[in-house]
């Protein structure tokens, strides 16, 4: 699974990330068990992670019942259904998150899509310190495909995720497409995906600033809580402005 360098990186580690929660969320439009080629890339990023003993959970969305919309729980607003609220916590456990998922038409898949969605609708939710829920944890993504797009979809992975709370670090995307499509996908044999230096070597970066960010965070007890704080802000603290209410 890891080359040489990828597994040295690993064995000559000193830093300890054991304390940390990784989720992948796969956002292909296969169910398990076909052959997902973003889940072939992540495999790469997860073992480097699991290497360093980081706790490793891969989920893919479509083998939930996941209605769409922008709220917290769906079955509120008319659905049946709705496995949202399980995965969400899962969301809320983990350090870092990171999404993957292949490309179509440029673009990000249906599937990201309403992960995202789904995600924003628990981003007006508040810490214990008044910050946004999502304060204090790391995020990247991983895209594959055969045609053109991986910068594309990390544009917009990667800013909804900072738009709601999340630490994005350097180098936080990594992909492969190969020669544009249609042609061999990642796992395709003859794709040339896993042995793809650029990919590995983005991947690899993807993944130990990932980590490092997560050690950090920790280490810091978080992004710190003063001029970020909704509750403050509402209460009508206008941070660095004199308000005699609130001295």
């Amino acid at each position: 699974m890891l080359s040489d360098e990828q597994q040295r990186l690993c064995d000559e580690n000193e830093t300890d990330y054991s304390d940390l929660k990784a989720l992948y969320l796969n956002c292909t439009l296969k169910p398990s068990p076909k052959q997902s080629h973003t889940r072939g890339l992540i495999d790469v990023s997860a073992a480097i992670m699991r290497e360093n003993d980081v706790d490793v959970e891969i989920l893919r969305p479509a083998d939930y019942d996941i209605p769409q919309g922008v709220y917290p729980d769906m079955t509120e607003h008319g659905f049946e259904t709705d496995d949202w609220p399980e995965i969400q916590q899962k969301v809320m456990d983990a350090d870092i998150l990171v999404l993957g998922s292949p490309i179509w038409l440029g673009e990000r898949s249906s599937t990201c899509s309403k992960v995202i969605e789904r995600l924003y609708a628990s981003s007006g939710d508040l810490n214990d310190d008044g910050q946004y829920a999502y304060y204090d944890r790391v995020g990247g993504c991983i895209v594959t495909g055969n045609e053109d797009g991986v910068k594309q979809v990390s544009t917009s992975v990667l800013y909804a995720l900072q738009h709601i709370g999340y630490l994005i670090p350097p180098q936080a995307d990594a992909g492969w497409i190969g020669e544009a499509g249609p042609g061999p996908s990642y796992l395709d044999e003859g794709s040339g995906g896993p042995e793809n230096d650029f990919t590995q070597r983005n991947t690899t970066f993807l993944t130990w600033n990932l980590m490092h960010m997560g050690r950090m965070l920790k280490d810091q007890g978080g992004i710190p809580a003063y001029g970020n704080q909704r509750s403050e802000w509402e209460a009508g603290c206008r941070f660095d402005h004199p308000n005699p209410e609130h001295r």
